[in-house]
């Protein structure tokens, strides 16, 4: 056993869990969806059945039950004086498919390699000699690529000189350091919700403390909440993305960028900006987000969703005191960026304008066509339209995105439910569906989330949930 989880801190991560059948498979498949997101870490001792009993409203037996359906699925085991413990699971990718090849994964909101790609790795192989010939050892990232990237933002009217970028191997990599390096632990950090849930997990994992400010496709970001946030918690770190946010695909206001700024600039919170979606426009007109240059503001970029998930390098761009705090703590977590990937990005970096409109292209394809099909078929959600980004953030009008992921799994579709994204819990009522695969794939995805929600709802046949988990 490695850690516990109270009946509490369960409960509300369970959210709305309850659907149609039996309520303790219900309870059952609630937590497994927990265990396959990485939710609950495995070898984690989950609360005793009396507990959680009274956690969740329920019977004693119905808990007991549940816990048992979780034994014959191999995701729980009983431990002598631990209770019931968590166990790893068979697989390390736990929110990828299965052997089945008809089986659709849109866990990851990651379009598929640029097209031009392989020629530009081609070319850089090239030159393997000349890069063998470098130490391989670079906490701040190689000259030529910071520079390249530092142009980048000069084009977007905010001069940048190279020692005020860092190279990281991606995204993740940056906003956990800034994470380490920047936050002490019991720190607040304003978040929103819902959030990219991996930003959550980095802050959660150095003992910060996150507060909520509710964001919606439809509204925007609740600028009450912000204000109030800022005054009463004086957060040391601000966590937004501005540009066609993850899951909801909505981009701040000048409006909200000011109330942003003007809360940060009153407590001395530090603005983190994850630009990763930035590049992602299908059909908005104008610029971006523009945020006022300040030492506050820290922007995390990188090639992962612009031109391909398994290119590895990511950036920070701050001022240049910060960049040499974050470049001394990085040798905790690694010693530099590989130089393959980062000749490969120096390469990309000037004809990052040239894969955005093709990127562009590719996404409104698969937007266009999910939105159709969903509209088709699911005539009372609340399906938007977002102007970019990976992603539709639907509402279902009911609060079952959980039942209606696990069901929806044992047909072989992979989806994540609306808890996965909230920080405090909630947005059972949501649920994310990137728009990055092939259209085809799409509408028949659609075809199988109507069949796992009228099961859901009570008017299909039911799954075969219990089968699915054991092989999860």
């Amino acid at each position: 056993m490695d850690s516990r989880i109270s009946a509490r801190a369960l409960a509300e991560a369970l959210g709305g869990w309850r659907g149609q059948g039996p309520a303790y498979e219900a309870l059952a498949d609630a937590v497994r969806l927990l265990c396959l997101d990485n939710r609950i870490a495995p070898r984690t001792a989950l609360p005793a059945e009396r507990e959680l009993s009274a956690a969740l409203a329920l019977s004693r037996t119905t808990v007991a039950a549940a816990y048992r359906s979780l034994r014959d699925t191999g995701h729980i085991e009983s431990l002598r004086g631990s209770g019931s413990v968590t166990r790893p699971l068979p697989r390390n990718d736990p929110g990828g498919s299965t052997a089945d090849t008809d089986a659709i994964d849109l866990q990851q909101a990651s379009p598929a390699a640029w097209p031009g790609l392989p020629a530009v790795l081609a070319e850089v192989l090239q030159d393997a000699s000349a890069l063998v010939a470098r130490s391989g050892y670079d906490v701040i990232g190689s000259v030529e690529l910071r520079q390249a990237i530092a142009d980048r933002y000069g084009e977007r009217g905010i001069p940048t000189t190279a020692d005020q970028i860092l190279v990281t191997t991606g995204a993740q990599s940056a906003i956990h350091l800034v994470a380490s390096v920047l936050l002490n632990r019991a720190d607040r950090v304003l978040i929103e919700t819902p959030t990219y849930p991996h930003a959550a997990e980095a802050f959660r994992y150095i003992g910060a403390r996150l507060v909520g400010v509710p964001v919606s496709a439809e509204t925007g970001w609740d600028l009450d909440r912000a204000a109030q946030t800022f005054a009463r918690t004086l957060p040391s770190l601000a966590y937004l993305m501005p540009d066609f946010q993850n899951p909801t695909g909505r981009t701040m206001s000048p409006t909200e960028v000011a109330a942003f700024v003007a809360g940060a600039e009153a407590t001395g919170t530090s603005l983190v900006l994850d630009e990763t979606t930035a590049e992602l426009n299908i059909d908005r007109r104008g610029s971006g987000t523009r945020f006022p240059e300040s030492d506050l503001v820290i922007r995390i970029g990188s090639l992962g969703k612009t031109v391909w998930g398994g290119l590895r390098v990511g950036w920070i761009r701050a001022e240049a005191d910060i960049i040499r705090r974050l470049a001394s703590g990085r040798p905790v977590h690694d010693l530099g960026t590989p130089e393959v990937e980062q000749a490969v990005a120096t390469r990309l970096l000037p004809r990052l304008d040239e894969i955005a409109v093709q990127r562009g292209d590719l996404l409104r394809t698969g937007r266009d066509a999910l939105v159709r099909a969903l509209r088709s078929a699911f005539g009372d959600w609340d399906i938007p339209n977002p102007d970019g980004g990976v992603s539709l953030w639907l509402g279902i009008g009911e609060p079952v995105s959980t039942p209606l992921v696990m069901n929806a799994r044992s047909r072989g579709l992979f989806l994540s439910a609306g808890s996965r994204f909230a920080t405090e819990g909630g947005h059972d009522r949501q649920l994310r569906m990137p728009f990055t695969a092939p259209p085809a794939t799409l509408e028949r995805a659609v075809d199988v989330l109507a069949a796992a929600w009228g099961d859901v709802r009570g008017e299909g046949q039911p799954s075969r949930l219990g089968e699915l988990s054991a092989v999860v």
